[in-house]
């Protein structure tokens, strides 16, 4: 079996949201229409606390952009977004939820970020997807969604590192680019540790 995973598809994350994503609401119908083809559907959420130490608001003095050392690792500074039990958090209107069989929710320590799906950024502690997988038998996943350039290349990485079989759906993923490069960076660096890049008319 192999399982599709849609990252992060949440109200702030789209255009008009505290962190929005460029196009990013383009991607929800793909979305939609992908998890029909696979027998088992997961997602994840942001899901911060509002004391969260990636928030630039909880830093005085500081902005969106700059960078700090939180607990021990360098961290970009956000604006408040995905706060737990919010509006911004919750996944978009237009997005079927039906189904998901489990969402995994991310970002939840106020000390430290989490990117990936799979571990906070320092691989301190796991999400609960990799266990998840594990224990269904399952090597092959397929991701898509939000933010290419960072939370679905770093859950490509720990995927790979996990030793799973990895897709990413490029037309169902759109990027920040914070800085200029940064999506091809991304798409290079997930090349690069045996990524598989495909398009959904590939599936």
């Amino acid at each position: 079996m192999n399982a599709l995973i849609l990252v992060d598809l949440q109200n702030d994350f789209l255009p008009g949201g505290a962190l929005p994503v460029p196009h990013g609401d383009e991607v929800i119908p793909l979305a939609n229409e992908l998890q029909r083809r696979f027998e088992l559907v997961l997602a994840t959420q942001d899901w911060h606390p509002p004391e969260h130490g990636s928030f630039a608001a909880n830093h005085p003095g500081k902005k969106t952009g700059d960078r700090i050392m939180l607990d021990g690792i360098e961290q970009i500074l956000w604006p408040v977004h995905c706060v737990q039990n919010t509006y911004g958090a919750e996944f978009a209107a237009a997005f079927d939820t039906s189904r998901i069989a489990h969402v995994f929710h991310k970002g939840i320590d106020p000390r430290i970020d989490s990117y990936s799906t799979f571990f906070d950024n320092a691989h301190r502690r796991h999400t609960g997807l990799a266990p998840y997988l594990e224990k269904r038998g399952i090597k092959e996943i397929y991701l898509m969604g939000l933010a290419l350039d960072y939370c679905v290349k770093y859950s490509v990485l720990d995927a790979r590192h996990l030793g799973l079989n990895t897709h990413v759906i490029l037309d169902g993923c759109r990027g920040i680019e914070l800085e200029p490069g940064d999506i091809g960076r991304a798409l290079d660096e997930m090349k690069r540790v045996g990524a598989v890049l495909l398009q959904s008319s590939d599936l």
